[in-house]
């Protein structure tokens, strides 16, 4: 038993963050395919836990990669406007009928694969919104949170249309989360 306990807790303290639960994206469009997320909920625990609950609820599925930045990241999220087929001038815009999240800076850095939670001016203002990252950024680092990790699927994520101009928005089809689901 000691032995267990003690394994687990120097993987706990040296194999970086734990994740708990993680989301299987089937993503449609330019990008199709499957991208597997873990979800570090020692580190954000609220942030992850909404995230599951939206997942599984069904509200992130048909939902649009509304902002796509070459060597950047992909935003998603809106569960409000970002639905494929509503105005996607909106897209962006909205969160879900939660409140928003307080923030759970961590040290976990932002680069290639990581998954966080995409906000407002406001640090304490996530609600639904994440974002996958292309590449390193470590101008983001303890200023958003950072929620997980892509395992599997980084090759769908690279693929995903990109978006035009400053704000990285995407014009016409939007590649979009066909199905969010939450595995163990």
């Amino acid at each position: 038993m000691h032995k267990v306990l003690a394994g687990g807790l120097f993987a706990a303290l040296f194999a970086g963050p734990v994740a708990a639960s993680g989301l299987k994206i089937e993503v449609a469009g330019e990008a199709n395919g499957t991208v597997m997320i873990d979800l570090f909920e020692d580190i954000a625990p609220q942030h992850v836990a909404r995230i599951t609950q939206l997942a599984a609820d069904g509200k992130y599925d048909g939902v649009v990669f509304h902002r796509v930045i070459d060597g950047f990241m992909a935003q998603t999220g809106d569960v409000e406007h970002g639905r494929k087929g509503s105005d996607m001038r909106r897209a962006g815009t909205g969160g879900s009928d939660l409140p928003d999240l307080p923030a759970e800076f961590s040290d976990t850095p932002f680069e290639k694969g990581v998954v966080g939670m995409a906000r407002a001016q406001s640090p304490d203002s996530a609600n639904s919104q994440f974002f996958i990252m292309f590449d390193e950024a470590p101008f983001l680092n303890g200023q958003y949170t950072v929620v997980g990790r892509v395992t599997e699927g980084q090759d769908v994520v690279d693929a995903i249309k990109l978006g035009t101009g400053g704000n990285g928005a995407v014009i016409g089809e939007p590649d979009m989360m066909e199905t969010v689901t939450v595995t163990e």
